[in-house]
């Protein structure tokens, strides 16, 4: 009782004094932050009863800086503030010009704020970083020169390049002296293990850079990389799936693992024939990702035939005669060559091909004449007149079939073929072996007489005017004179002569060297047969 009589009296007091002598009682006038403050009715807001110290007091107030302590952050938890009371730093009454708050920013231990300033950050200003836009707490507009309210964090100052899409440590990739490069990102820790070309790849080749409202932004999180032609185009087209580590390696797109497990099956020309057992560099000379042409034999093959089949520029393929199984003998077939301007027929089907293509060095089947002298000897020429054989057409006498059956009309000549004379050969007449035992033909004769060919086994006594004319006796079916006529003679036959074997009257000469049968006689008398 006591004790509040005292207290009592003291605030008794107080009040008495405030409203007699409050320019007595007020240590000083209150700086201009907290001038809304003065009166001695408001002495309680910021001041104790009873109490020296206002740090409560204080806090209540600046709330911001009590969140602080209470979080152990920024300065007021460093050692060098703590313990201490608010007032032993920012003391107050010292008239409304007052600095109550008296910071040297050039002097100012920035680790004790809590975060200490390295690389860039220790060449930068503070108001660089101290800005309102970048305060994040509810400060009023009246503190906006405070230097309290940023975060620890780089997205405290920073924007967020990568929106969000990957950790807000920053520094577990980045260092405080340079943004670029990220010199603490370890590729090898992600699910993409940087192997081979991929190390020196530029880092935007994969990561695009792109602009999202204005901002440039690259992808970092979200790229795709389960198949190789999620950033790569497939050449191949999917022919061979989409996983092209089966052939290729990281460290060469060109160098194969191995060809010995490759399934040509699926590519665009399946080996066939004497390609399966083909060295794959006689194709691929280059590497086995530059395209290969192949839709023409010539693409690999030299032309053989050196362009000898092109027609209007264009060569027909080497599979129209030839198959990849082997290349001779071809495949180009009779059906086929009697489709060209020569057809094979007669004995011509039974001539190897190599008779007429290939009469020199090399095959030539370009610019092919058809005449039959053309391949054949003409053995008539300069014997028959060109009438019989224009322009040395053997077929004018002869067939394909067979050379040696003629089909000449001889009546075109002037010596028709009769009687026994339409069986014999024509070489029976045409050809004869001279004396120097060579082959000699003739087809021309200066008359039509039979000793052209024949022998006068009568030896002339026929001849009148120098001519030997058989055929008054002779036909050409027999050499019987079945045209004689005795009567027709000096020397009529009749009575006993009549029936008589002709031999009792022509008897053979007695000459050695040409004996023949006399049937002409000077004598014609009867003495000169009967003594």
């Amino acid at each position: 009782m006591r004790e509040f009589k005292k207290y009592y009296f003291v605030v008794i007091s107080l009040i008495f004094l405030v409203n007699h002598s409050f320019a007595q009682l007020s240590p000083g006038e209150l700086s201009k932050a907290h001038s809304h403050l003065e009166g001695l009715k408001k002495c309680t807001k910021c001041h104790v009863l009873g109490e020296k110290e206002t740090t409560s007091k204080c806090l209540e107030c600046h709330t911001e800086i009590k969140q602080l302590i209470s979080d152990k952050k920024g300065y007021h938890s460093s050692v060098e503030t703590k313990g201490k009371n608010c007032a032993e730093c920012h003391n107050e009454h010292h008239g409304k010009n007052f600095e109550m708050v008296r910071f040297d920013e050039k002097k100012f231990d920035h680790k004790l704020a809590g975060y200490k300033l390295v690389g860039k950050h220790g060449e930068i200003k503070c108001v660089d970083c101290h800005k309102p836009e970048l305060i994040k707490n509810n400060i009023s507009q009246k503190k906006r020169d405070t230097y309290l309210g940023l975060g620890t964090g780089c997205l405290s100052c920073h924007n967020d390049y990568h929106k969000k899409t990957l950790s807000d440590d920053c520094l577990s990739c980045h260092n405080q002296n340079t943004f670029k490069p990220a010199s603490g990102f370890d590729h090898s820790k992600t699910r993409f293990s940087l192997v081979g070309k991929h190390k020196n790849v530029d880092c935007a080749k994969c990561h695009k850079i792109e602009g999202q409202n204005e901002i440039r932004f690259q992808e970092f999180s979200g790229v795709k990389f389960k198949n190789c032609t999620d950033c790569h185009e497939d050449i191949h087209k999917n022919k061979f799936g989409n996983d092209c580590r089966k052939c290729h390696s990281e460290f060469s797109f060109s160098q194969i693992k191995s060809m010995s497990n490759f399934n040509h099956e699926k590519t665009d020309y399946p080996l066939r024939g004497k390609h399966v057992n083909l060295d794959c560099k006689k194709c691929h000379k280059g590497s086995y990702t530059s395209p290969v042409k192949y839709n023409r034999c010539t693409d690999c093959h030299v032309d053989y035939h050196e362009n000898q089949f092109v027609e209007n520029g264009q060569s027909p393929d080497c599979n129209e005669c030839h198959t990849v199984e082997r290349f001779t003998p071809s495949d180009y077939t009779i059906e086929k060559h009697n489709l060209s301007d020569f057809i094979l027929d007669g004995a011509h089907l039974a001539s190897p091909c190599f008779v007429c293509h290939k009469t020199e060095e090399k095959w030539n089947f370009a610019n092919m004449k058809t005449r039959c002298v053309d391949c054949h000897e003409n053995i008539h020429k300069n014997y028959i007149d060109e009438k019989y054989m224009a322009k040395s057409d053997c077929k004018n006498c002869h067939s394909v079939a067979n050379w040696n059956k003629i089909n000449f009309d001889h009546k075109t000549t002037n010596f028709e073929l009769l009687g026994k004379h339409a069986k014999v050969t024509c070489r029976e007449c045409h050809f004869s072996i001279n004396k120097e035992k060579n082959l000699q033909q003739q087809f021309v004769w200066k008359n039509r007489e039979c000793t052209n060919c024949h022998n006068d086994i009568h030896f002339n006594q026929f001849k009148d005017n120098g001519v030997n004319n058989c055929e008054s006796c002779h036909t050409n079916d027999n050499w019987k004179p079945d045209k004689f006529d005795h009567n027709n003679t000096r020397f009529k036959v009749d009575g006993k002569h009549l029936g008589l074997d002709c031999a009792k009257c022509h008897k053979p000469n007695d000459a050695l060297l040409k004996t023949y049968i006399i049937y002409k006689f000077e004598n014609i008398s009867c003495a000169s047969c009967h003594l």
